[in-house]
């Protein structure tokens, strides 16, 4: 049965998250986005994680038997928009390794899993994720040219990366590689994961993002050498893995998106009741009204998608359509919302005085990373254009 509200036993601990997020970081955010070599973040982040394990909000969405909190997929989905209100809430609430230790634990050897897997989950090591490269199209990553070849009992590694997000400060990074060079397709490829303290893996720059270092590193891998024993899953499966990773992904995705939106809404709220204009509050302006209905109704739409999404992805379904269209819609909704906050807070709102102008830089990116918008469209359409070829039709599993 569809049923997409927020379970009652799930709201105490979304609730909890919020008041966290609101009284503990929002405090601190700005210094810790700002400076981020500083050793006073660190310590900031630190007490912050400290806090939330003290608490009983650290690593809610991991499994209970790496030692997370074991909040069910759906359960988690919701908290995750909360958490989604700020980038620091990921790390502070000991969220951002949840995609890297679920890899882990279902695909690396016992020697990795004992090495990262404990200290990945309790946050003493970060990870990182290796795929995107420079001179190929990321909507066609068949054409990636990082290969690995096996020579004796080590696999040799060289190519470039880029977007290889926290690369300075992971303990390793988990690489998509060409292993199998005569294989078509999808099959030729494998991951491998590369302790970054290895010879041959050089970080060149932090790629800035619309104008700024945000740590997404470009990485060159000059004939690195890591054993055999390294290959996360068997040979070829990089993709299939990957695929299990981007899933479930795309939805804490989403949901982040919301929780942003939802963070640039109230403040536009907050801003139109509250500031006055040609003899009046900006909320009583028709021009006004007007954003503030428009965001209203595609934040909710892109909720109602998204958990819908979330739901099927819950019960086993692969979701492929429902996630094409909340990577598109969502990404839209996150920009327009933002965009429209922006609007009503003047020149204020591209300051960085309020969080937005942060927020609208990463919407942008939104519409390109975890693949790009066009790719979702016409990957969307093709499968719901196959049921009719069949002769059916696509009722969206709402039966």
């Amino acid at each position: 049965m569809l049923n997409l509200s927020i379970p009652e036993h799930v709201e105490p601990i979304r609730q909890r998250v919020l008041a966290f997020i609101e009284s503990e970081i929002y405090p601190v955010e700005r210094e810790l986005l700002e400076d981020k070599v500083n050793s006073r973040r660190g310590e900031t982040l630190k007490k912050l994680m400290a806090k939330a394990k003290s608490e009983g909000l650290w690593a809610l969405g991991h499994p209970e038997e790496i030692g997370g909190g074991g909040l069910p997929f759906m359960d988690y989905v919701f908290v995750n928009e909360v958490i989604g209100r700020s980038e620091i809430a990921m790390v502070a609430l000991g969220t951002h390794s949840l995609q890297d230790s679920i890899m882990l634990h279902r695909y690396a050897n016992t020697e990795w899993r004992d090495r990262y897997l404990e200290p990945l989950v309790s946050g003493e090591v970060f990870p990182s994720f290796g795929m995107t490269e420079p001179d190929v199209a990321g909507s066609d990553p068949t054409k990636l040219q990082t290969h690995a070849t096996l020579d004796g009992d080590e696999w040799v590694i060289k190519g470039k990366k880029w977007f290889t997000s926290g690369a300075a400060n992971a303990a390793y990074t988990t690489v998509m590689v060409r292993t199998e060079p005569d294989a078509p397709d999808h099959s030729a490829f494998s991951m491998i994961v590369v302790p970054t303290e290895t010879p041959g893996y050089n970080i060149i720059r932090d790629v800035k993002v619309m104008g700024q270092a945000d740590g997404h590193y470009e990485v060159v891998y000059d004939n690195v050498r890591v054993p055999k024993e390294n290959l996360l899953g068997p040979r070829g499966h990089g993709f299939k893995i990957a695929q299990q990773r981007l899933g479930p992904g795309r939805i804490f995705h989403c949901m982040r998106w919301l929780g942003q939106a939802q963070r640039a809404f109230d403040l536009m709220c907050n801003r139109a009741n509250n500031r006055v204009a040609f003899g009046k509050n900006l909320g009583e302006h028709q021009q006004i009204q007007k954003f503030i209905f428009d965001t209203a109704a595609e934040i909710q739409a892109s909720r109602l998608l998204t958990l819908h999404a979330a739901q099927k992805i819950d019960q086993g379904d692969e979701a492929r359509v429902e996630i094409g269209l909340i990577k598109v819609f969502g990404a839209k909704m996150l920009h327009n919302s933002i965009d429209r906050a922006i609007q009503v807070h003047g020149a204020l709102g591209v300051t960085e005085d309020t969080p937005l102008e942060r927020m609208y830089r990463h919407a942008r990116y939104a519409r390109i990373y975890d693949g790009a918008d066009e790719v979702h469209v016409m990957n969307t359409a093709r499968r719901i254009l196959r049921v009719y070829e069949g002769g059916s039709t696509f009722d969206f599993g709402l039966r």
